[in-house]
C-alpha cells in the first residue's frame, strides 16, 4: 500500500475576535488546508508547511481539534 494513503491526519482549531481558523495537516508529507469562517462566510486553502508546524501551531495558540468538525466545513455542511 503506497505511503500517502495511510496517513492519519491532525486537526486544530482556533478562535480569534469572530474568526474560526480551522487546520489539517498531513504529518508525514508536511501538507494541508486551513479553512477560515468569519460571518458565515467560509474560505479555503492548501498549505504546504515545515517540519516544525506542530510547534508553531502550539506557540499560535492553536488547540487540537476534531476531524468532524473540520470535514462538516470541509464539505459545506455547516
Amino acid at each position: 500500500m503506497a505511503k500517502g494513503s495511510n496517513i492519519v491526519h491532525e486537526y486544530f482549531r482556533k478562535e480569534i475576535e469572530g474568526l474560526t481558523i480551522l487546520v489539517r495537516v498531513n504529518p508525514i508529507l508536511y501538507t494541508g488546508t486551513e479553512i477560515t469562517i468569519q460571518d458565515g462566510v467560509t474560505e479555503m486553502r492548501e498549505m504546504e508547511f515545515d517540519e516544525e508546524i506542530m510547534e508553531d501551531l502550539k506557540v499560535d495558540g492553536f488547540i487540537a481539534s476534531s476531524a468532524l468538525e473540520f470535514n462538516l466545513y470541509l464539505n459545506g455542511l455547516v
